[in-house]
């Protein structure tokens, strides 16, 4: 899902190159805001909900709610399956699993930078 466009660099990892962010920009922009969190929250539950379902027990309106369903579904993290008069919406767990992917390499980008300066300072 993720490729970077800038070409492999000497001594990044062979899963950094295949990783970029400006794909993954969309996802972290959806996933930026504390609503859209908790309807994720919501829709993890792995069963499909309707708009009236999420929007129970909040204050936010029901158009509210289906413009933030709507950000999320442009961004791949939900799909919204229609039945009968109403459409159910359900997480696509693909796209968050790869922004994990992604940050579990810069994790360990930045614990193998850490582990040389440590190592280097030590020496010295």
């Amino acid at each position: 899902m993720f490729r970077n466009r800038s070409g492999g660099g000497r001594g990044r990892s062979a899963t950094h190159r295949l990783l970029a962010v400006p794909s993954a920009a969309p996802i972290f922009a959806a996933l930026g805001d504390q609503t859209r969190l908790r309807l994720l929250g919501t829709l993890s539950s792995g069963r499909p909900h309707s708009i009236s379902q999420l929007a129970r027990g909040s204050e936010l309106t029901r158009q509210a709610i289906t413009k933030h369903l709507r950000t999320m579904e442009s961004a791949g993290i939900v799909h919204g399956v229609r039945k009968g008069r109403e459409t159910l919406f359900e997480l696509n767990p693909k796209p968050i699993d790869e922004i994990r992917k992604y940050l579990d390499s810069v994790s360990t980008q930045w614990d193998q930078a850490l582990a040389r300066l440590k190592a280097l300072v030590e020496d010295s």
